[in-house]
C-alpha cells in the first residue's frame, strides 16, 4: 500500500496553484471544475507524487497544527532561492546533521511546508 495522493482544500485556488507549482515544480496533470469547485492534480514527471488542490473559498480548509508536508529536492539552494525570489519568506536553510538540509515555508492557507534535500 502507498499514498496515492494528498488532497488539500484551499481558499484561493489560483494562489495555491501558483504556490505549489512554483515551490515544488509539480506540473498540472488534470484540472477541472466540479460542483462549482476548482480542482487540480499536480504531479512530478514520474507520477509517483501527486497533490490534489480543491478550491473551496467558502468551505473548510486544512487546519494542520502540529504537522507539515515535506517535499524532497536534489538542490536545496536552488529551491530556497526560488522561494525567496517568489516572496514565499522561507526560513533559513537548516542542517542539524550531515545528511539533513531543509527549510520551511507556509502555503497561502498557513500550512507548513518543508523542502528537504536528500542525498
Amino acid at each position: 500500500m502507498h499514498i496515492h495522493h494528498l488532497a488539500l482544500r484551499v481558499r484561493d485556488f489560483e494562489k495555491s496553484l501558483h504556490f505549489y507549482q512554483t515551490l515544488t515544480e509539480l506540473k498540472i496533470h488534470t484540472q477541472f471544475s466540479a460542483n462549482g469547485d476548482s480542482i487540480a492534480y499536480l504531479q512530478n514527471a514520474s507520477g509517483e507524487t501527486q497533490l490534489e488542490l480543491i478550491g473551496m473559498p467558502e468551505g473548510e480548509t486544512v487546519k494542520a497544527s502540529g504537522m507539515f508536508l515535506c517535499f524532497g529536492t536534489e538542490d536545496i539552494a536552488e529551491a530556497h532561492e526560488r522561494a525567496v525570489l517568489h516572496g514565499m519568506n522561507p526560513s533559513d536553510i537548516r542542517q542539524p546533521e550531515p545528511d539533513a538540509r531543509y527549510f520551511y515555508v507556509y502555503d497561502p492557507d498557513g500550512l507548513s511546508v518543508q523542502v528537504r534535500e536528500y542525498r
